[in-house]
């Protein structure tokens, strides 16, 4: 009986994700994180063939509107997933995050390490696995050279 609500959880944060970030066949999504491999074939499975992975994509060019991380707990995992997918994203990128914990501490930590990243929080939404959090940068490359 676990299965289909775990099934459902699953697919409730896949669709916040796409809500979250207008995902569509014309972006170039880039996934990261522990559960990475799980939400990329969710998506193929769902007509999106523009996804790929850290680990499949071969090299960093910057080339990906959409970044979707899931699956880490610690801080420390998803700030290392962060500083692994920024590589893959362009400079007017748009992220999506899972937030297993409740802690309003952990949250804020997040939110400041994408602040440093050039990111705008949007948007989040709670569901049953956690909080989906939305955020936007713009012209990032820009903000580079002049620092």
């Amino acid at each position: 009986m676990v299965q289909p609500c775990s099934v459902a959880d699953r697919d409730q944060v896949i669709d916040t994700m796409i809500t979250l970030t207008h995902l569509s066949n014309l972006h170039r999504a880039i996934i990261a994180g522990s559960g990475a491999m799980e939400l990329y074939l969710s998506l193929r499975r769902r007509g999106f063939v523009q996804v790929a992975t850290t680990a499949t994509c071969r090299l960093p060019r910057r080339q990906h509107s959409i970044g979707l991380l899931t699956g880490d707990k610690s801080l420390a995992a998803i700030e290392a997933a962060l500083l692994e997918i920024s590589q893959f994203l362009s400079a007017n990128a748009t992220i999506a995050i899972l937030i297993d914990s409740r802690e309003g501490e952990f949250c804020l930590n997040i939110r400041r390490k994408l602040e440093q990243m050039g990111f705008r929080i949007e948007a989040g939404v709670r569901c049953q696995r956690g909080l989906v959090l939305a955020a936007h940068r713009q012209g990032f490359v820009q903000m580079e050279i002049a620092a």
